[in-house]
This record gives C-alpha cells, sequence and structure tokens, in this order.
C-alpha cells in the first residue's frame, strides 16, 4: 500500500489529503494541509491520444519503438497513450497496428498504459497533408475492415470529404472507435452531418489537432474547425507547445467547449533528444529552439511536446489547474470510453502524477507502480 499526501485535484477541486492506493485507489482522505510542508499536488494520470514517438522511437518502429516512447513519456506524467500511425505504405500501417496490440497485450513494463492505437493515416484529404507523407488512401470497407481486424485501433482521423468516409465513420463507431475529424478540406456543413451521422450509430468523436490541418474560422466560413468546437458531443485535441495554435485560439476553444478540450502532444521520435535532424513518416525532420519542421523548413512536422509541458503552457495562459487536469485526464477518459482512469477516485487505477509546487513531476505512479525517472530529458517552452 502506498500513501501520499499533498494538496489533491479532486473532480470537485482542490483539497489537501492523502491518496491510498494499490494497484487501484483505496481510499481518500481529505484533512487541513500543515502549513510548514512544502505545497505538492496529485493529480490523475495524464492521457495522450495522440503520439507518434518521443526519445527516438516511433510508432512505426514497431514493438520496440513503441516501447521506447511508452516509457519516455510516462516519465513526464503520461501514463495512458495511444501510439498513433502515419501515412505510409498501407502493409507498413498495418504492421504497426499489429505491433501496438502485441505490446497491448503484454504491456510496458516501466511505461505507460497502452490501450489502443490511434489510426491518423492514411484515411485523410492529399489537399491537406500537413507533415504526413502523400501516400493517402481512400477508407474502403475492405481497408476497414482489415484495419479493425487487428484489434488494436480505438481512435481513428478520418477526412469526411473522401470516398467512403461516411461509410467508414459508421464502421469504426460501431466497432468501438473515437472517430475523430482531421487533415480535411471539408466545410463546416459536411463536418456536422459526418459528426451527426457517427453520434447516431452511437460513437464517439473528436477533432484532431484543432484548427491545424483543417484551417480557422471566419464569420462566414466557420469551416471545420467551427463545426468541431460547436457539436457538444465531440471532443477537441488541442497541441499547446506555442507553435502549433495561437494561446487565444485555444483560449476560444477552452470556453466555448469547456470540458471537452483534451491536450496532447502530437510528439514526433525527436521529442527529448533536442535540436538536430530527425525523421517523420520517412521524411527528413529539422529541430530547433523546440519547433520541428520539414525540411523544405514550412510545414511544421509534429512536435516535441511532453504533458508536463503542455500543463504548465496551459496554467500560463489562466485557466485553473483543476480545468487543466481536467483536459489531461478526464476528457481524454471519456472521449476514449476508458472508465477505470482520468480522475482521482476510489476504485480507479492508480495512475498518479506529483507535481511540486512548480508544477514540475516529481513522481509518477501507473496501475499503482512507481515509474523510474532517472534521464528525463525535460525541454520546457
Amino acid at each position: 500500500m502506498t500513501v501520499l499526501s499533498g494538496v489533491l485535484v479532486l473532480p470537485g477541486g482542490l483539497q489537501a489529503g492523502e491518496l491510498h492506493f494499490g494497484r487501484t485507489i483505496e481510499q481518500i482522505n481529505i484533512q487541513p494541509q500543515p502549513g510548514s510542508v512544502p505545497v505538492r499536488y496529485l493529480l490523475p494520470g495524464f492521457i495522450d491520444s495522440h503520439v507518434h514517438g518521443g526519445n527516438g522511437g516511433d510508432t512505426m518502429d514497431g514493438v520496440a519503438g513503441i516501447d521506447t516512447l511508452a516509457r519516455f513519456h510516462a516519465r513526464h506524467g503520461t501514463t495512458t497513450l495511444l501510439p498513433t500511425t502515419i501515412t505510409n505504405p498501407w502493409g507498413q500501417v498495418l504492421a504497426a497496428l499489429e505491433a501496438v496490440r502485441e505490446v497491448m497485450t503484454r504491456g510496458v513494463p516501466g511505461g505507460a498504459d497502452i490501450v489502443g492505437a490511434h489510426l491518423e493515416g492514411p484515411f485523410i484529404s492529399p489537399n491537406k497533408l500537413g507533415a504526413q507523407p502523400p501516400l493517402t488512401l481512400a477508407p474502403t470497407p475492405e481497408r476497414v475492415a482489415q484495419a479493425l481486424e487487428t484489434g488494436s485501433i480505438r481512435a481513428v482521423t478520418l477526412a469526411p470529404e473522401m470516398a467512403g468516409a461516411a461509410q467508414a465513420g459508421l464502421d469504426f463507431a460501431r466497432a468501438g472507435v473515437r472517430v475523430g475529424v482531421g487533415h480535411t478540406t471539408a466545410d463546416a456543413e459536411t463536418v456536422r452531418d459526418f459528426l451527426k451521422a457517427v453520434q447516431a450509430a452511437g460513437g464517439r468523436t473528436a477533432a484532431t489537432h484543432l484548427y491545424n490541418a483543417m484551417g480557422g474560422i471566419e464569420g462566414r466560413v466557420p469551416g471545420a474547425a467551427g463545426a468541431l468546437i460547436t457539436d457538444a458531443q465531440t471532443w477537441l485535441e488541442v497541441i499547446l507547445d506555442g507553435v502549433h495554435v495561437h494561446e487565444i485560439s485555444f483560449l476560444l476553444a477552452a470556453t466555448a467547449a469547456a470540458g471537452r478540450v483534451m491536450l496532447i502532444t502530437d510528439a514526433m521520435r525527436a521529442a527529448g533528444l533536442g535540436d538536430g535532424e530527425s525523421e517523420l513518416g520517412g521524411q527528413k525532420v529539422i529541430v530547433k529552439d523546440g519547433k520541428a519542421v520539414l525540411a523544405d523548413g514550412r510545414s511544421i512536422a509534429g512536435s516535441v511536446l511532453t504533458l508536463d509541458v503542455a500543463l504548465r503552457n496551459a496554467l500560463a495562459t489562466g485557466l485553473s489547474l483543476p480545468d487543466v487536469s481536467r483536459m489531461l485526464s478526464a476528457a481524454p477518459a471519456n472521449s476514449l470510453g476508458l472508465m477505470d482512469r482520468g480522475r482521482l477516485d476510489v476504485g480507479l487505477r492508480a495512475d498518479v502524477v506529483v507535481l511540486s509546487e512548480q508544477f514540475e513531476v516529481e513522481a509518477v505512479y501507473v496501475g499503482g507502480q512507481q515509474i523510474n525517472r532517472e534521464q528525463v530529458a525535460g525541454a520546457s517552452l
């Protein structure tokens, strides 16, 4: 039995107290915080529904790469994650999904819990690739069935305007997969109708990195982003690294869609390695001053973000710690149908992050087991 004391970030707000846990949380005692004790915060573990890599590892590398990224991000407070694919030849995408399934089955000692894959490519628009390679495919029934047969997909990104996307959205929804809209040229009306159809089939819907690779919002042209923000059942991924999304755009989403914003990293293999050359989906990437771009110097290529940094960035916008914690834990858990985590509550998994008074990670527990945090590469914005 582990007992931690500090300021607990609970669903109802901040409370000083003790947390008792083994694999699950067994007891929460609320008590006054002694004035002489340094403040530390106990939060539910972070959940990243969109992460390609970290510390040199990438989802497309297979089992070894997934192990590497899961251990790296765990040291930064991420206790649950979805290894995320990128548009590649279809056989390589399927192989990556199979590798995720293998890791799900055996787990990652010393790493985050892998609950499935995020299939981000190849069912996206060739006209909104972002940093994805130009190898997009239509989501035909045959390809959707092949992907689902891997047994690993927990989230998918679709461009609603693609041929076959409407049926694919329904097929994924009925299989329990969260359906995200992203890398799309679709207008607001097309996105709105797509979301409603998926939801009518019992599906959960999301925005894949809101604002990025979908255009912005104008008064007479709300676009995909406008439709996603205003749909009350849609969860919104945001990359809050100081590069992808302006602070005001983030606050717009946080205000208009209170409780539905999820912070993600969209991290690539270069996360944690500092400046220099790297790779994403077979493409050369240059990282300089915390910004990753393709060799053309213009296209943003994922991020080198970790969720502890995203937390501090969100706090710097003026949001409260309970609100930011919800974006890191409860919101992504609910978006993925993970009812056993995402909050500090009796009976739930003991996924816990301990933060200092300066909101630096001091300790991480995954299913009650403490993560070894030696040799953490800790960048910040």
